[in-house]
């Protein structure tokens, strides 16, 4: 058993010294206790405690492990501050029977660790076609009734696809998601194509065609889109922490059809799962100085302003090669071409 727990303490040891060695700051005004509602989410409880929301795992004491599995937290339950030894400390307390307001679904439901109503179509929606998977896809070849394009409850056909299941999306593969840091050295590296969301499918029969139906659109649907399966909806539950590893990358895009973004802006990124990218990792955001003009004694000035960091963003979604996040904090607008990096 001692061995059991001395192992433990040194994985968790080591986990912690790549963390932010500082010690844990504490918001200005942290409450003792905090009563869990419907609504919370892990980054809001935490904000509450941390003046570093980020954080969170460290005053919860957990390891690496807990990290992609944490402990649930359900509305009704109280978080505690324990300021009592030399590092802050959360707990959860006696459970707060719940107030005829909070629906019993609801309270049955752990808390998010971000808002999810922000990302839910991220979620469940392709995003970035990778290397390979357009030549997997199902690829539509022809409409039933001889029409120009469908929409919701049309039937279409579509090339022979090895997977079988029930619900499918159609999505049409659109611009190449560039590496900014690349561009000049390597012409521009792909980190894969950007794939617009058109609507979802299910199939009625497998075949060559197989044939599919239509279930919903946002926009028009047209030949040679493609589809792929549904994949599975789950809440983001990982605890916000810092990668353990040196991260650097760019805002590709800001998503929204706006050039700025802000707080809960959804943002792609130029580093996924190849660089250690994971769910639930935090990265903050910097601006790169400006170059300014200045004259003195009649003579002109150039001078190259410091980088500032300026917000932070939670990562909710990883690909190989490009990840998407929340943005959480963000006093000034947001831009493509920003840089990311570890907290």
């Amino acid at each position: 058993m001692r061995r059991i727990i001395s192992a433990l303490l040194i994985c968790f040891s080591t986990w912690a010294l790549a963390q932010d060695t500082k010690p844990l700051e504490l918001a200005p005004d942290a409450p003792d206790r905090h009563i869990v509602v419907p609504g919370d989410t892990l980054w809001g409880i935490s904000a509450l405690f941390l003046k570093d929301p980020f954080r969170w795992a460290e005053i919860w004491r957990l390891n690496a492990a807990d990290i992609k599995n944490p402990q649930r937290i359900y509305p009704g339950q109280v978080v505690i501050l324990d300021r009592s030894g030399d590092q802050p400390q959360l707990k959860i307390g006696k459970l707060v029977k719940a107030e005829p307001r909070i629906y019993v679904d609801d309270a049955t439901q752990p808390i998010p660790a971000i808002p999810q109503s922000a990302i839910e179509p991220f979620l469940s929606q392709p995003l970035v076609v990778e290397a390979g998977t357009l030549e997997k896809a199902a690829r539509i070849v022809a409409f039933q009734g001889g029409r120009i394009s469908v929409g919701a409850g049309d039937v279409v056909y579509a090339t022979q696809t090895k997977e079988k299941a029930a619900q499918w999306q159609v999505f049409r593969a659109g611009q190449p998601m560039i590496d900014p840091d690349s561009a000049d050295e390597n012409k521009g590296q792909v980190l894969g194509i950007e794939a617009t969301y058109l609507g979802t499918a299910r199939l009625l029969k497998a075949g060559e065609p197989a044939t599919f139906e239509i279930t919903s659109s946002s926009e028009e649907i047209d030949r040679n889109d493609n589809l792929l399966p549904t994949p599975p909806f789950e809440i983001i539950g990982y605890v916000p922490h810092a990668p353990t590893k040196p991260i650097a990358g760019r805002i590709i895009k800001i998503y929204g059809g706006v050039g700025e973004g802000g707080k809960f802006s959804i943002v792609s990124l130029s580093r996924g799962k190849r660089d250690g990218l994971e769910v639930g990792h935090v990265l903050a955001i910097y601006r790169t100085g400006a170059e300014v003009a200045n004259l003195y004694n009649d003579k002109p000035e150039i001078y190259k302003l410091p980088e500032e960091r300026y917000g932070l963003l939670f990562v909710f979604r990883v690909f190989d090669r490009v990840a998407y996040g929340l943005i959480m904090e963000a006093p000034r607008p947001v831009i493509e071409g920003d840089t990311v990096r570890n907290p």
